[in-house]
């Protein structure tokens, strides 16, 4: 086995299999030792859909809808690499350098993205508007072009790129997303440690850190070791999936951390439980009852025609008038006319 040279993938791809190994080193392709299975791909889509779920219901919350083209890309991303790591499409076939050049063309617009989303709680430019979604749109969808020629020039050996060495390749696929990462992660701790008062988010960055320094290790690391040590049947690059997938639940579960809905505007299906502790008018004298001036106390009561309830009444002689007269005298409240 060969060491790691800067712009080679002969180091990386002879202990995994990326979706991009059959198409460098030679017109053969670079043969990994173990491949790798769709499953881990299958769970990563659904957890995604969850995601998503809880991310939209989030009406009202600081940076929704720039950080739901995030997880729209990772599942992309996801059902691209069941199609590449499955051999649905044979890496001989005419159409598979195509495939693999969108992927590599996705994965560098997921990691612009998720770099852009740091910036997102700088309040910067207002989030959720035209020009802060179509800047993200747009950015992502130039870093995409980048990218996907940049690969399609390699696997094709042409415009002075080749599969020999790709050193352009080995930039935009894995020393840029790299770098994202590490300005997502330094951008979002000043964010919390100067403008949040609750500094308990910051261990969601940290495990979303080690998941994904965990995955790299496994996949550069040991990636050989657990492919002979489970006969074969999986290799680094599973479980450096697993780890990108946890990585990605606690940047939503930082970003749910940090952002807070305001529950007046929100649209959701909860209903919102209402406490009223005080009168909503203030008290007005002249439409307050005074319940001793009633007719009830043996005072004039409302006014009918024009005179008094006593005065209307007083020569009335029906059945609650004598009820009255029979129970005047066990009571305060009854008053014999």
């Amino acid at each position: 086995m060969t060491g790691f040279k800067f712009g080679s993938f002969d180091y990386i791809c002879e202990r995994a299999a990326l979706t991009i190994c059959p198409l460098l080193g030679s017109s053969q392709g670079t043969t990994p030792t173990c491949y790798t299975t769709c499953f881990v791909h299958i769970a990563a889509l659904g957890m995604t859909a969850i995601m998503l779920f809880h991310v939209r219901s989030k009406y009202t919350a600081v940076g929704r809808k720039e950080i739901v083209l995030f997880f729209y890309l990772y599942m992309f991303i996801s059902l691209l690499a069941i199609f590449l790591d499955s051999t649905v499409i044979p890496t001989a076939n005419k159409v598979y350098p195509w495939f693999a050049a969108v992927y590599a063309g996705a994965l560098g617009a997921l990691y612009w993205c998720i770099m852009v989303n740091g910036f997102v709680g700088f309040q910067v430019w207002e989030d959720g508007t035209a020009k802060s979604l179509w800047f993200l749109r747009l950015s992502c969808l130039a870093i995409a072009g980048i990218c996907f020629f940049v690969a399609v020039a390699t696997f094709n050996d042409y415009a002075s790129f080749s599969f020999t060495k790709p050193t352009g390749l080995f930039i935009t696929y894995l020393l840029f997303p790299a770098i994202c990462v590490i300005v997502y992660i330094v951008s979002q701790l000043i964010l919390v440690i100067r403008t949040l008062d609750d500094r308990w988010v910051i261990g969601d960055l940290i495990f979303g850190i080690a998941f994904y320094a965990c995955g790299c290790i496994l996949l550069f690391a040991f990636s050989v070791k657990i492919c002979d040590a489970v006969s074969h049947y999986i290799d680094g690059v599973f479980f450096f999936t697993l780890c990108m997938l946890l990585a990605v639940m606690m940047v939503y579960k930082y970003w749910d951390s940090i952002t807070k809905e305001d529950l007046e505007f929100s649209v959701g299906s909860k209903q919102a439980v209402w406490e009223v502790k005080e009168s909503l008018l203030p008290p007005n004298p002249e439409y307050a009852e005074d319940d001793t001036q009633s007719n009830f106390r043996g005072a004039g009561g409302s006014l009918v025609g024009g005179y008094g309830g006593t005065t209307y009444y007083q020569n009335y002689t029906g059945p609650a008038a004598q009820y009255q007269q029979q129970y005047s005298g066990y009571g305060n409240g009854y008053a014999k006319y």
